[in-house]
């Protein structure tokens, strides 16, 4: 054995605990899961949490939060450095009927296709495939009523997309659209 790996080694703090464990994880991890591998209460986890915040403000990473599960990600004003960085090529825009189906969904979601199809006036089928195929939303379910219409959310990658650390950082809607 040598002597480096016989030489005691620093015990890490809580928040350096949790770092790791958000820096493995592959997605989203709840909060609870957090607290249980760390063995401390939910509140300590959310606690911790919201200090890593403070931490990476100014950073290249964030903490995107999604409900009540929380992943590390790269700071959205990285974007055009991180994409040119792994060669991806310029993303394509979204059209206005994808845009207009995409804010129905992020703002009532879970929301089905006859309402989005009811608030637009225009059947949405085409921009929901686009949506999903760029996984931009997903499908939460199916309703409890005759037909058992799928119900649609948006995805952590609709965060990511749109810079969004969680869905309360949408701008509010305005009165007249309401």
């Amino acid at each position: 054995m040598s002597e480096l790996a016989a030489a005691p080694q620093p015990e890490l703090t809580p928040l350096a605990l949790l770092e790791s464990v958000l820096f493995v994880a592959s997605g989203p991890v709840a909060v609870s899961r957090l607290a249980n591998s760390l063995a401390i209460t939910v509140a300590a986890a959310r606690a911790l949490l919201h200090e890593l915040e403070t931490v990476y403000a100014g950073r290249g990473i964030r903490l995107q939060w999604v409900g009540d599960a929380v992943q590390l990600t790269t700071a959205p004003e990285a974007s055009a450095v991180v994409e040119r960085f792994l060669g991806l090529e310029v993303t394509s825009r979204l059209s206005r009927a994808a845009l207009e189906t995409l804010a129905v969904v992020a703002y009532l979601q879970p929301v089905t296709r006859p309402q989005i199809d009811d608030i637009r006036g225009v059947n949405s089928d085409g921009a929901l495939r686009t949506l999903l195929s760029k996984g931009l939303i997903e499908e939460e379910g199916r309703q409890e009523t005759p037909g058992r219409p799928i119900l649609y959310g948006t995805t952590p990658e609709f965060l990511q997309h749109f810079g969004l650390a969680s869905l309360d950082a949408l701008p509010p809607l305005g009165d007249e659209e309401e």
